[in-house]
């Protein structure tokens, strides 16, 4: 930005100056600069450097010793000698940048002032720079901050804690919560608790219940005549009963293969690493409720067949054969189950490999029977049969021969005990 252009007096041509035409032009002094190109006549305005105008300051000039320059042209018109000013103004601009305009400025020279001497330049001058402060800048308004949410405060750690450590000489870090060595107990809490939270015990227990109780009180209606007499009197009571093994048997399976099967077992391991102890939770567990609930449906059907049937009173041993007796067989075979699910881990096979153990044996000795060579194996498949030794805990078995009053829940327990064995032994070695 650039002030208006002072006005600079034309100036007037010296004696010296003039010459008649065709005279040679003066020498100048040895010694002397040549002089300068002649200028034009007028001198064309500044061009400014910023838009907007800026008020006159006075400014402060400083005396600059006259330079030396070689004499004007003859004919040629000389200049004032003048003052040149340099000004430099710094407009307001965005905060955080500082830009600035800068002004050339020709001011006339002060009365009083020494002339230049001889062969001096006659548009000699001084040369002033003046700074001028730019305008105050707006104040500037903090930069935006996004509210944070309010923090929780801080829990604050016990002196006793810090103090704890290896450096600390306080005692170690004790816990509020009190840690309690686990044991069997919560183990057998744990199976109890998956064991009575699934429908698969609903089901299957239900059913059996059903079957058992179902049966039994249609057989006692069926044989309830004056005329007709049962000996024994509780020898029809396991009908239902057989039945209803066919559903405890996928009760024991599912205890254990259903967490194979979600990978749930994982999780238990992880929680109890002692896998021994969880198989034997497990088999606790579905012992006491399978022996309980068999117990109770298998005494009701007891005293229904000996309130309405004919017959002789059984003797104490056939009571707790026919009640007792009849819900530890189907207890042990549940836990033959669980032996099985262990070992197979797979729901489908374990279920049908029991299965077959229970019926494949009648079945396949009925078809033997009509060899001649085969018919003392099928007696002995027969004889030891799970159906046939059911029976037997009621004086009712198939044949007349073989086990009979508990023997056949000693001979199960024997095999079921093996098969424990070697689910313990695998739970140990293999990988889940």
């Amino acid at each position: 930005m650039t002030s208006p252009q002072q006005p600079q007096p034309q100036p007037q041509p010296e004696p010296h100056d003039t010459a008649a035409p065709g005279a040679a032009a003066p020498i100048p002094p040895a010694g002397a600069p040549e002089p300068p190109a002649q200028p034009p006549a007028e001198q064309p305005e500044p061009r400014p450097l910023a838009a907007h105008p800026q008020p006159e300051q006075p400014p402060a000039q400083a005396p600059v010793p006259p330079q030396a320059g070689p004499a004007p042209q003859e004919g040629g018109p000389a200049r004032e000698a003048g003052t040149m000013m340099l000004q430099a103004q710094q407009p307001p601009v965005a905060p955080g940048k500082e830009a600035g305009t800068m002004m050339l400025q020709a001011q006339a020279a002060p009365q009083g002032a020494p002339l230049p001497p001889q062969g001096a330049p006659k548009d000699a001058g001084t040369m002033t720079l003046q700074a001028q402060q730019p305008p105050a800048a707006p104040p500037q308004q903090p930069p935006y901050q996004p509210q944070q949410a309010p923090q929780p405060p801080q829990q604050q750690i016990p002196a006793a804690w810090q103090a704890a450590g290896p450096g600390g000489g306080a005692p170690a870090y004790v816990s509020p919560i009190p840690v309690r060595r686990t044991d069997l107990g919560h183990a057998l809490a744990s199976e109890w608790t998956k064991i009575r939270s699934v429908r698969s015990t609903l089901w299957t227990l239900g059913v059996m219940i059903v079957l058992n109780v179902g049966i039994g009180l249609m057989i006692a209606l069926l044989l309830s005549d004056p005329y007709r007499t049962a000996d024994p009197l509780l020898g029809s009571a396991w009908l239902g009963l057989l039945l209803g093994t066919l559903c405890v048997i996928p009760l024991g399976v599912l205890v254990i293969s259903s967490e194979y099967g979600t990978g749930m077992i994982r999780t238990t391991f992880t929680a109890c690493p002692s896998r021994g102890r969880v198989l034997t939770a497990k088999a606790i567990v579905l012992f006491g409720l399978t022996f309980v609930i068999t117990t109770l449906s298998t005494t009701l059907v007891a005293v229904v067949h000996a309130g309405m049937l004919n017959g002789p009173a059984p003797t104490g041993d056939q009571w707790l054969r026919a009640t007792i007796g009849s819900g530890l067989y189907v207890a042990v075979l549940s836990l033959l189950a669980l032996g099985a699910g262990a070992l197979l881990r797979h729901s489908a096979g374990a279920i049908s490999a029991m299965l077959g153990l229970v019926l494949l044996p009648m079945l396949l000795a009925v078809f033997m029977m009509t060899s001649e060579s085969l018919r003392p194996v099928a007696k002995a498949m027969i004889e030891y049969s799970i159906p046939n030794s059911l029976g037997a805990l009621y004086d009712q078995p198939f044949l007349g021969s073989g086990p009979s009053g508990w023997q056949p829940l000693l001979i199960l327990v024997g095999v079921t005990a093996v098969v424990l064995g070697g689910a313990y032994a695998a739970l140990e070695k293999r990988d889940v």
